[in-house]
């Protein structure tokens, strides 16, 4: 009975905590009750209290001053415990004669005298306390007054019933609260909501390590300042009402595409889905966003976007260049960056020349890439430093770190803020240089370093193979005819074992035999059954080939072999020795080389008579060499004497003017005569090697300047503007009479072949442009002379055959401008003789652009041509 008693207690206990009563500082309703119980009963006062564990509360009261001194009291001094403990009304008309209340000060004091009370329950639960009025005289209670005091304990206990409802529906909505969120935290996901205003109210732990969790709750004009995110490409912020929240407040959508940058790390990508939040009555109560973590997806997309667009840029390639040019624009189109360059390493790995850049269709980057090759350093600049460390280099904002970076300037000046450099390699050596920009700042990722590097090793692969197939292009037209043949040959593959004091015997040998057997081979056959039909001078051969490879050394041999069908076939064999569990093994390869012997033994033949055909033309060519000499030589004599007379017959003042303009054609025509055979013995003596050239330091400049003199009145008798620009000093090393016969033959072809009202401009300078010290010296070790006029031209395809003797240009041919077709012969012989060069080409807007290269000084190999 009295554990049941403890049990029902403990139950009440718990009811009287669910009303939150016991700690209400107000109770409005209760109040009410007790000032319509001291008016409708007419006592002195009223109370509404409760018992709790070891005292009594009083929770409201009314008259006597309206509030008990004490809000609480101890039981020893309630009467209303009793109403509790019997569960039952109570009513005492007068206390003082009543040995039940003596203990109680109210009573002894005259405070409490009549005393009616009746019990309140919990909602269809145990008593919680009493409503009771009290009265300092005595006084009998009637019915009514007591029906009265019930109905009005009715009314408080309605207010107890709701308090505790209240407070129940408050504690179960707190707990669904934490209930909720527990559940988001507990997700793996990122959620965040915010009410009907937009105030974020909301996130749960996932969302809290992207962006920082608001400490009140924040509005849409703060938030969308404060969390900074981006569209898809991770370059614009979002404007507000493209933030995933504000959208979710106006519409439902999955599949929003954003880019988080929390400051110090990289950017990480989600896919987010909104919601808005109605009520069943279809009030807008708010919205929530879910994000999704797209990263990993993002980077296997990302990687294979980058590896198949590389791929494709390297398969479009038809050159090293293009190929440079189209990885860089692959992967900085893919991951949205500014531009990129390529820096190939020279074969020294000294130095990186800029080969190849991209930019963004978008951006003028003209001013920081410029369009002139460049070349750095081992160490210099962003491409050196990542040649120098075999290594990445990422620079996350150009503003602090570019201290050591060429360009930093232009840089910065065309908006670009992040730098980032990575290795081509092959093994341990750097073949290039990847170079890329953005105009973002973006923070150093590991991942994507680790991303592009698996580009960059497919890209050196790539180059390495090139680089290979480069060098086996010299041999390709060689060896085109022999590699037809081989390709219709069937070649046989096989691994031999060879016991230590055994017969070697076949573990592995290719399908078809018949190509080199002449059939297919029996089941079983071995290196004896080969030994036995290789033909008998051969044997000495096989044998030592077998002999090597039981030495464990590789061998090769070529022999003759009786096919299975009886024809004998010249085998190549070779094969290489490798130790496999204690036993030696042979890999090799035999084919059939009978077509390669005959093609070998006819290519020699051809090559015996291509020798003997080359040395015929050489000797005919030394004998129309010969020829030419001679015959100039014996011309130039009775020349020399025609010359004499013609000048002494325009001496003559007795000859009227018809004879003296015949004898004036006499000298002109000699004249003429005797330079084609002076042309003609200067070449014949620089084939020879009997020409001198005189060469000695001088200035280039008077030299330029006479020949001009010389054909000016020439060029103006055409109206032709002659221009000369030349550099203050241009020394060089040469024969004066040669380099004069050089200037002559190119200004007389230039004043030639330009039709009147053009122009010839004369230029020089030191090297391919001006270069020149302080002191006037080049510094280059070369001066370059340059004619150009604005002529005829000369046909394109001609060009390579300009200075081959004899040869005049089509176009001249057809225009009848006379000529003999050695002038330039000489020209570029003369030039070579003094370690120069000579070349032309089409000058712009038409006509021809002779250029000359001359040293400056001594050539190294010393003395004369």
């Amino acid at each position: 009975m009295e554990r049941e008693n403890g049990e029902r207690e403990a139950r009440r206990l718990e009811a009287l905590r669910a009303t939150g009563l016991l700690d209400a500082p107000e109770t409005p309703l209760l109040d009410q009750v007790t000032r319509m119980a001291v008016r409708l009963l007419d006592v002195p006062a009223a109370l509404v209290t409760l018992i709790a564990e070891d005292r009594q509360v009083i929770v409201s009261s009314a008259g006597s001053g309206e509030s008990p001194p004490s809000r609480q009291t101890p039981l020893s001094q309630s009467m209303c415990r009793h109403l509790v403990r019997d569960d039952a009304p109570l009513t005492v008309g007068d206390a003082r004669g009543d040995e039940r209340w003596a203990g109680i000060g109210a009573v002894s004091r005259g405070e409490l005298t009549a005393y009616a009370g009746t019990p309140l329950h919990a909602p269809g639960g145990p008593p919680l306390g009493a409503l009771c009025v009290i009265d300092g005289r005595p006084r009998p209670w009637t019915r009514q007054e007591l029906e009265t005091l019930e109905a009005l304990a009715a009314m408080a206990e309605a207010e107890i019933a709701s308090r505790a409802a209240e407070r129940t529906a408050r504690e179960e909505l707190e707990r669904e609260r934490m209930f909720l969120s527990e559940l988001l935290d507990s997700l793996d996901i990122p959620v965040s909501a915010c009410d009907a205003e937009g105030r974020i109210v909301r996130f749960n732990q996932p969302m809290r390590e992207i962006l920082p969790a608001p400490e009140l709750p924040v509005g849409q004009e703060i938030w969308a300042r404060a969390y900074r995110l981006f569209d898809a490409a991770g370059r614009r912020l979002l404007d507000v009402d493209e933030l995933p929240l504000v959208r979710a407040m106006r519409e439902r959508y999955d599949g929003q595409e954003v880019v988080v940058r929390p400051p110090g790390a990289p950017p990480r990508r989600y896919l987010v889905n909104g919601r808005p939040i109605v009520s069943s009555g279809g009030r807008r109560l708010g919205a929530v966003a879910v994000a999704h973590d797209v990263n990993g997806e993002h980077r296997v997309r990302l990687l294979r976007d980058l590896q198949h667009a590389t791929v494709r840029a390297l398969a479009d390639a038809a050159s090293a260049q293009q190929a440079a040019c189209g990885v860089i624009g692959a992967i900085t189109g893919t991951l949205g960056w500014a531009c990129g360059e390529y820096w190939q390493a020279d074969p020294k790995g000294t130095r990186l020349t800029r080969t190849g850049s991209w930019t963004r269709p978008d951006l003028d980057l003209s001013a920081f890439t410029g369009g002139d090759p460049m070349t750095v350093r081992r160490g210099q600049g962003l491409p050196g430093r990542v040649k120098a460390t075999a290594s990445p280099v990422w620079i996350c904002d150009l503003r602090a770190g570019a201290e050591d970076m060429l360009r930093a300037e232009e840089a910065l000046g065309a908006g670009l803020r992040t730098a980032v450099g990575l290795p081509v390699r092959s093994g341990d050596r750097v073949l290039a240089v990847l170079t890329f920009f953005a105009d973002t700042v973006e923070e150093r990722d590991e991942e994507l370093i680790d991303l592009l590097g698996g580009v960059c090793a497919h890209v050196g692969r790539y180059m390495e193979r090139r680089r290979a197939e480069d060098l086996a292009l010299a041999l390709t037209a060689s060896r085109r005819h022999f590699d037809q043949v081989v390709a219709q040959l069937d070649d046989l593959v096989w691994t031999l074992e060879i016991p230590d004091d055994g017969e070697p015997h076949p573990v592995y040998v290719s399908g078809n035999t018949a190509g080199v057997l002449g059939g297919q081979a029996p089941r079983g056959f071995d290196a004896v059954y080969v030994r036995d039909h290789v033909h008998p001078d051969d044997r000495q051969t096989f044998a030592g080939m077998i002999a090597e490879f039981r030495a464990g050394r590789p061998a090769e041999a070529e022999y003759r072999i009786t096919g299975l069908d009886g024809v004998i076939r010249w085998i190549w064999s070779r094969g290489t020795p490798r130790r496999e569990d204690g036993r030696t093994m042979v890999d090799g390869i035999s084919t059939d080389i009978t077509g390669r012997r005959e093609i070998t033994e006819e290519r020699e033949q051809l090559l015996a008579a291509e020798r003997e055909q080359v040395r015929r033309l050489r000797d005919l060519d030394r004998m129309k060499d010969e020829l030419v000499a001679l015959v100039s030589h014996e011309i130039r004599s009775p020349i020399a004497v025609i010359r004499s007379y013609a000048e002494m017959l325009l001496d003559d003042p007795g000859l009227d003017d018809e004879q003296r303009m015949f004898a004036d054609v006499i000298d002109r025509r000699s004249t003429h005569l005797q330079h084609l055979v002076d042309d003609l013995l200067d070449l014949a003596r620089l084939d020879t090697g009997t020409i001198g050239v005189d060469a000695r330091p001088l200035s280039l400049n008077r030299l330029v300047r006479q020949a001009v003199d010389d054909h000016r009145a020439a060029a103006e008798a055409k109206r032709l503007a002659v221009t000369v620009r030349l550099e203050r000093h241009l020394p060089v090393h040469g024969d004066p009479v040669r380099l004069r016969q050089v200037l002559d033959n190119l200004l007389s072809n230039a004043v030639k072949y330009t039709p009147e009202g053009g122009s010839v401009t004369v230029a020089a300078g030191c090297g391919a442009t001006i270069d020149v010290d302080d002191g006037g010296e080049c510094r280059s070790g070369a001066v370059t002379l340059t004619v150009a006029d604005t002529g005829i031209g000369i046909p394109a395809e001609q060009y390579e055959r300009l200075f081959d003797r004899f040869f005049r240009a089509a176009n001249a041919v057809e225009a009848g401008i006379k000529g003999t077709g050695l002038g330039l012969p000489i020209t570029k012989a003369i030039v070579e003789a003094h370690g120069g060069t000579i070349t032309a080409s089409p000058r712009d807007g038409g006509g021809t652009v002779f250029t000359v290269h001359l040293p400056t000084g001594a050539p190294q190999t010393g003395g004369d041509h």
